[in-house]
């Protein structure tokens, strides 16, 4: 039993941790930008469901934790739900009760009621608030601790694999990928990966001369340091040069910060766009369960690494950051996606109100936040289920009856 407490120990607390922060910066960037502009807020809230602790605070904005923390919400004064979803009908009546009773304080306060741009402001905030977040974080291990670099040069090149049939050799320094600049052996891997069973050019400098050079990554299973097991793309290509750490200066290092936020939405649109048109299947899509078993994984390398203790919280303490930079940006850019009760969804219908000048009919936005719930409560089952395939859940509990 104490084992198991240790071992779930070990995912879950690293996991809350990492996901507490990023939620948390989330929120707050809505809640400070509704603050600026002078929107009266209700509630402030980490997690879903019962409240285990809440209190509030001289302006009286209820802050209160959930017992479920798997996000948070802001909850705007006026708001008929903790989704900031309006309903016309509440909305009209609201706004007869607010002007019978002579309240213009209210009623210039409240969230809905604002112009279409100062909504868009607040919505936008939290995504905006976890690239800031990311940035800060690149920024600082960049600039105090150092980022991991290795030139884009070829040390060795594998025989029969399709870099030695495109006609690589040691010592070609890659400068490209498909007209993409590369600086390091990193960005090289990373674009090899996701391009698997495509065609791809790949501009080289060779004895002070530029060569483009086309080749297939091959689809093969690699296993990552972690242990896990992925079907990516691999060329066949190897450095030989030592890894170091390489810090960079204040500005330097803000714009590693920002350059890697922007790497990894990039990044991310890529292999959306090879999974829309077939060409990458929806297995590597993760969850909680996926994000909570990433973290436990890098925790237990690092007490396998670490000499001692200190050592130990020091690498993971450092681990953890990296890895909220990367959730960070993961709850950016998934909040920005323009579907009905996500941040993008909202910044839409207030594109069309701008546009427009009139809302949306109150009928179209109902139906649409009702399919966009469906959808997104449809990816969490799909991402949940192949979390659960990943993990071989279903094979240990059909183990379990024989």
């Amino acid at each position: 039993m104490l084992d198991f407490l240790q071992g779930a120990a070990f995912y879950v607390i690293p996991f809350l941790l990492v996901l507490g922060v990023v939620v948390t910066v989330h929120e707050l960037g809505h809640f400070w930008a509704a603050r600026a502009l002078g929107i009266s807020v209700d509630r402030f809230s980490l997690g879903f469901g019962k409240a285990i602790a809440q209190w509030k605070d001289k302006a009286g904005v209820e802050w209160r934790i959930g017992w479920l923390p798997l996000g948070g919400y802001v909850k705007f004064s006026g708001d008929e739900n903790e989704a900031s979803v309006p309903d016309q009908d509440h909305l009209d009546a609201l706004r007869r009760e607010l002007v019978a009773r002579g309240d213009e304080t209210a009623l210039n306060s409240y969230f809905q009621f604002r112009p279409v741009w100062q909504r868009a402001v607040v919505t936008a905030a939290g995504p905006l608030a976890n690239f800031a977040l990311a940035i800060a974080i690149f920024a600082a291990i960049a600039g105090f601790v150092g980022e991991p670099y290795t030139p884009a040069r070829v040390g060795q090149v594998v025989p029969n694999s399709a870099a030695a049939e495109a006609g690589f050799r040691p010592g070609d320094l890659v400068l490209e990928v498909d007209g993409s600049p590369i600086d390091r052996f990193q960005e090289l891997e990373v674009a090899i990966k996701l391009r698997s069973d495509t065609r791809t050019s790949f501009l080289v400098e060779r004895g002070g001369e530029r060569l483009l050079i086309q080749a297939t990554p091959r689809r093969q299973e690699i296993v990552n340091p972690l242990g896990r097991t992925d079907r990516l793309g691999v060329l066949g290509i190897r450095s030989d040069t030592a890894l170091e750490l390489k810090r960079y200066g204040p500005i330097e290092a803000v714009g590693r910060g920002v350059a890697q936020t922007s790497a990894t939405i990039e990044t991310t649109l890529f292999y959306l766009g090879r999974l829309f048109t077939g060409r990458e299947g929806p297995e590597q899509l993760s969850g909680p369960l996926g994000m909570a078993h990433l973290s436990g994984d890098l925790a237990k390398l690092t007490r396998e690494q670490a000499p001692d203790n200190e050592t130990f919280l020091l690498n993971l303490g450092l681990r953890m950051i990296n890895l909220a930079a990367v959730i960070s940006v993961g709850i950016g850019f998934i909040n920005l996606l323009p579907i009905p009760v996500l941040d993008g969804g909202h910044l839409l219908f207030y594109a069309y109100e701008a546009l427009a000048r009139r809302p949306l009919a109150a009928k179209v936005q109902a139906v649409g936040y009702r399919a966009g719930l469906a959808l997104v409560l449809g990816l969490m089952l799909f991402a949940t289920w192949n979390d659960l395939q990943r993990l071989r859940v279903f094979s240990i509990l059909g183990g379990l009856g024989t």
